[in-house]
């Protein structure tokens, strides 16, 4: 199994992540991501919308692993657009997260609600001018790579038109029942790799007889399953637990062998949640 993957800039991104969506700011997001590194994590994501980089931040501090092994990925908060408020916002999550620089920054989302409240077209502008801040803090030294988060094919359309720097990766959701082929056919076009968010379907496939029955054939777990056919799509799954034993387990992915045939099974599996629609979202 590979354990990394070249981006289009030529940096490499460990294939695995931590993911810390819902991770509470303090004990709760301190010590799973302080887990994590310990059991051999090295790629951490978070987002200033999560509210909990200071956590993630004095995690990867008191781990005493070198900055150096480590890949750093945050994301830009829907409230922030434009140059400036950008700027600082970066600023923001580089003190909070207590580091130098950032690995990857991504725009969280490409048409929310504040932004669409502007007028119809008004993500076009706001995502150019975030963009532009995000290419001088990577000549800067201040991040390394940059990229998008929920993007559709028209989004990322309209932001090529302007970007100096082309986007490293897209992360979408990618899961069992959830992957939207199109869209990561028009990235990989582009030389846009994608990173999955919830790879195991927000849970769902805990429940799901056909993926309960596949990991008894496989003799691995539901989460290794789904994390597995995510690598093997080419894929960087961000899983994110709080339990020690699955933190640890996710990890624990060579051997696991699915089929073609199986591999087609869990792609078109049926009574899974889909993606948010980024045109429509509430938030």
């Amino acid at each position: 199994m590979k354990k990394e993957l070249s981006l289009n800039n030529g940096t490499k991104i460990p294939m695995i992540g931590f993911g810390t969506w819902r991770l509470e700011e303090g004990e709760q997001a301190y010590n799973a991501v302080k887990y994590a590194l310990e059991v051999g994590y090295r790629h951490i994501d978070t987002a200033q919308g999560y509210q909990n980089e200071s956590s993630v931040g004095q995690a990867i501090l008191d781990s005493g692993i070198d900055r150096q092994q480590l890949y750093v990925t945050t994301k830009v908060v829907n409230t922030v657009r434009g140059y400036d408020n950008t700027t600082r916002s970066i600023e923001a999550s580089l003190e909070k997260l207590k580091t130098d620089y950032l690995d990857l920054v991504l725009i969280h989302w490409p048409n929310p609600k504040s932004v669409r409240d502007k007028g119809e077209n008004a993500w076009k502008e706001a995502n150019a001018e975030t963009w532009r801040a995000l290419e001088d803090l990577v000549e800067a030294g201040k991040i390394r790579s940059i990229g998008i988060s929920n993007f559709l094919e028209h989004h990322i359309e309209e932001l090529l038109k302007t970007a100096r720097i082309k986007p490293v990766l897209n992360q979408i959701k990618i899961a069992p029942g959830c992957y939207p082929e199109a869209l990561i056919n028009y990235c990989r076009q582009h030389e846009i790799e994608l990173e999955a968010y919830s790879p195991l379907g927000a849970g769902e496939l805990f429940s799901h007889e056909t993926v309960l029955e596949m990991a008894k054939k496989y003799d691995c777990t539901a989460a290794q399953l789904a994390l597995r056919w995510v690598i093997d799509r080419g894929c960087i799954p961000l899983p994110r637990s709080t339990n020690p034993k699955n933190i640890q387990s996710n990890l624990e992915l060579e051997g696991i062998e699915i089929s073609e045939e199986d591999s087609l099974v869990l792609q078109n599996l049926t009574g899974m949640s889909g993606a948010t629609d980024p045109d429509s979202a509430t938030f």
